[in-house]
C-alpha cells in the first residue's frame, strides 16, 4: 500500500513555503514521516532556504527534486511556484542517487547515481524505476540515459527531465537533500512490489523533406545538407506560408522544431536561437550524420499525446489501480500552448482520477522503459504511475 501526498505551494517566501509544505506532509500521513518527498521548484525561489525548512519538517526522508518552469499539481498550474509530492509505504523503497560533473563524464555520473542503487543486485521487489532530473544546461542528457541502462543493467524504468529556470535558459539546479547541485545528476530509487507503469508521446508529424546533419557541435546545429541550418527553416516558412523572423525566431521555433529519425520514431529537438553565421543553437543535441526533419502539431494532438502516455502508463500496471502519478512536458509545449496546456493537465487528471499527479516543465523529458520509445525528448509527454 502507498500513501501519497500532493500540493502545489504558491507561497513565495522560500523558508515559509518549505515550513508549510513539510507540516502539511506530517498532518497529511498522521506525523509519520515520509520515505521521500518530490519537489519541483521556480527559479524566484531560493532552493537552500526552502530545502533546509522541509528537511527540518520532514526528518530523514529521502528529498529530491530540481528547479523547473512551470508546475503543477493535478489540472491546478503556476509559473513561481513549488509542487510537491510526499511518498510513504510498506511495500515500495526508496533511494537517492547523485552523480556530479555531468559535463566532465556522464558515465561517471550514471555510476556514481548507480551506486547507492538496491535494485541492482538481487531484489525481493521485482519492479524497478527511478526519478531522473539532470541539470539540462549540462548538456549530454542522451549520454546520460544511456550510461545510466547499461549503470543498472537495463533493468529499471526511468522517467523524469531536465531542470529548468522559468525559460531564461541561464542556470538550472537539482535538487539531493538539502544540496543544491549544478553540473549534476540526481535520482529517486523506487523498488515496489507493484507495477510501475512509464508512457511517453509527443503528437508531432513530420511536414518536411529529410535533412543531413552535415556539422554539429554540442547543441549548436551548424548545417544541414551542407548549407547553413537556418536556411532549411526559411525555406520551409516560405513553402508554409508561416512568417519566420531570424532576429526573433522563438515564436516561429515553438511551431515547427525537429525532428530525429530513428527506429522507434521521432526524438524531438526545440531549436532556440539563431547565430550570426546561420547555425542554430537547439535546446538539446543532435547527432553527426542523423536525419532530421522540420515537424508541425496542434493543441488537439499535444492532448492526444498527454492522453496517450497516461494510457500508456495505466495500461502498464496491469490491471492495478493507479495510486499517484508523476508528469513532465517540455516548457516550450507550455509557451506554445498558453492556457490551452491546462488542457493537456486535465486530460491527465481524468485518466487517472481518483488518482493524484504533480510535474513540472522540464527542459527536455527523459523516458525509459519496456515497450516505450526511450531517450532523452522535447515536447514530448511523460507520464510514471506508481500501483495502489
Amino acid at each position: 500500500m502507498i500513501r501519497s501526498y500532493t500540493t502545489l505551494m504558491r507561497e513565495p517566501d522560500s523558508d515559509v513555503a518549505g515550513r508549510r509544505i513539510g507540516q502539511d506532509i506530517r498532518a497529511a500521513f498522521d506525523g509519520v514521516e515520509p520515505g521521500a518527498v518530490v519537489l519541483f521548484a521556480s527559479s524566484r525561489h531560493d532552493y537552500g532556504a526552502l530545502l533546509r525548512s522541509l528537511a527540518r519538517e520532514c526528518g530523514h526522508a529521502v528529498i529530491v527534486g530540481s528547479s523547473s518552469a512551470g508546475e503543477f499539481n493535478g489540472p491546478a498550474s503556476g509559473a513561481g511556484a513549488v509542487s510537491v509530492l510526499a511518498l510513504a509505504s510498506d511495500s515500495v523503497e526508496f533511494a537517492m542517487g547523485v552523480g556530479r560533473d555531468v559535463r566532465g563524464s556522464p558515465a561517471r555520473a550514471a555510476r556514481e547515481v548507480a551506486r547507492t542503487f538496491r535494485g541492482t543486485e538481487a531484489s525481493a521487489k521485482p519492479y524497478r524505476a527511478a526519478l531522473v532530473m539532470t541539470d539540462a544546461l549540462a548538456g549530454f542528457a542522451d549520454a546520460l540515459v544511456e550510461e545510466l541502462t547499461l549503470a543498472t543493467g537495463g533493468n529499471y524504468s526511468f522517467f523524469g527531465g531536465g531542470a529548468g529556470d522559468d525559460g531564461r535558459f541561464e542556470q538550472t539546479h537539482v535538487f539531493a537533500g538539502t544540496e543544491v547541485l549544478n553540473n549534476a545528476v540526481v535520482a529517486l530509487e523506487i523498488l515496489s512490489l507493484t507495477p510501475i507503469g512509464v508512457g511517453v508521446s509527443h503528437g508531432w508529424d513530420a511536414a518536411s523533406a529529410g535533412y543531413r546533419v552535415t556539422e554539429v557541435d554540442g547543441m549548436r546545429l551548424a548545417s544541414l545538407n551542407g548549407a547553413p541550418a537556418v536556411e532549411a527553416f526559411v525555406d520551409h516558412a516560405a513553402a508554409t506560408g508561416q512568417a519566420f523572423d531570424v532576429a526573433d525566431p522563438l515564436p516561429f521555433f515553438l511551431h515547427n522544431i525537429l525532428g530525429i529519425e530513428g527506429p522507434g520514431g521521432m526524438r524531438l529537438r526545440v531549436p532556440l536561437g539563431v547565430n550570426d553565421d546561420g547555425s542554430i543553437n537547439c535546446a538539446a543535441a543532435i547527432p553527426q550524420g542523423a536525419v532530421v526533419r522540420i515537424m508541425k502539431t496542434t493543441e488537439k494532438s499535444a492532448v492526444r499525446a498527454a492522453e496517450q502516455a497516461t494510457r500508456a502508463a495505466v495500461e502498464a500496471l496491469g490491471g492495478h489501480e493507479p495510486a499517484v502519478g508523476l508528469v513532465f512536458d517540455c516548457v516550450a509545449t507550455r509557451l506554445r500552448l498558453g492556457r490551452a496546456f491546462d488542457d493537456e493537465l486535465s486530460a491527465c487528471a481524468t485518466l487517472l482520477a481518483p488518482a493524484q499527479f504533480v510535474g513540472c516543465n522540464t527542459y527536455g523529458q527523459i523516458a525509459r522503459a519496456e515497450g516505450q520509445f526511450g531517450g532523452f525528448h522535447n515536447c514530448t509527454a511523460v507520464v510514471c504511475v506508481l500501483a495502489r
